[in-house]
């Protein structure tokens, strides 16, 4: 697996647009459906009553997350629009999306890893395809500020772009050798 400040470029032999295509998912208690990681940790959330529970919960998130590369702390994996300092980086390999991330606030820094946990292993479809709307079944929306509502939108949407830019990047390559003329044969 390889990543840079961007995206990184993945070989067409371990993606292919079948492979992009991919999809498993989970309906979910409201009906919508729901990657089965993703459903997973919504469905966590969903299960508590109490707000500050889900506050312990996002901590329990935050805490799981492995360390940040400080390399990694670009302008080009910050989340812009985050009042927290929150750093998204994301990779493909074999056809799987992997995110990893950081911010100096516990409470988002629990949202980046609700994220990451929820996401990775996804195909870009997938990951593609989500509305932030998920949100809503942890009832986590009922209890974050507003600026942390806006967070958790601007750190997915910022999951999303990185997700496009890769797959973007995986068909062009593979384009690119599907239509690139064959070299003759030498005798």
């Amino acid at each position: 697996m390889t990543r840079s400040a961007i995206a990184a470029p993945v070989s067409p032999a371990n993606t292919s647009p079948d492979t992009l295509a991919n999809t498993t998912s989970t309906t979910t208690e409201s009906g919508s459906s729901l990657p089965e990681s993703l459903a997973k940790v919504v469905k966590k959330f969903a299960r508590i009553d109490d707000p500050k529970r889900g506050y312990e919960l996002l901590i329990w998130f935050a805490k799981k997350l492995p360390t940040f590369p400080d390399a990694d702390r670009l302008p080009a994996n910050k989340v812009q629009g985050c009042t927290s300092q929150v750093y998204i980086t994301a990779a493909c390999a074999e056809g799987k999306m992997h995110f990893q991330g950081d911010s100096d606030s516990q409470l988002v820094k629990g949202l980046v890893g609700l994220l990451v946990v929820g996401l990775n292993g996804l195909s870009a479809a997938e990951v593609l395809a989500l509305s932030p709307t998920f949100i809503q079944q942890t009832k986590l929306n009922v209890s974050l500020t507003p600026s942390r509502a806006n967070g958790f939108y601007n750190i997915f949407q910022m999951m999303k772009q990185k997700t496009l830019v890769i797959a973007s990047q995986t068909m062009t390559e593979t384009l690119t050798e599907t239509l690139s003329p064959s070299e003759p044969e030498t005798a």
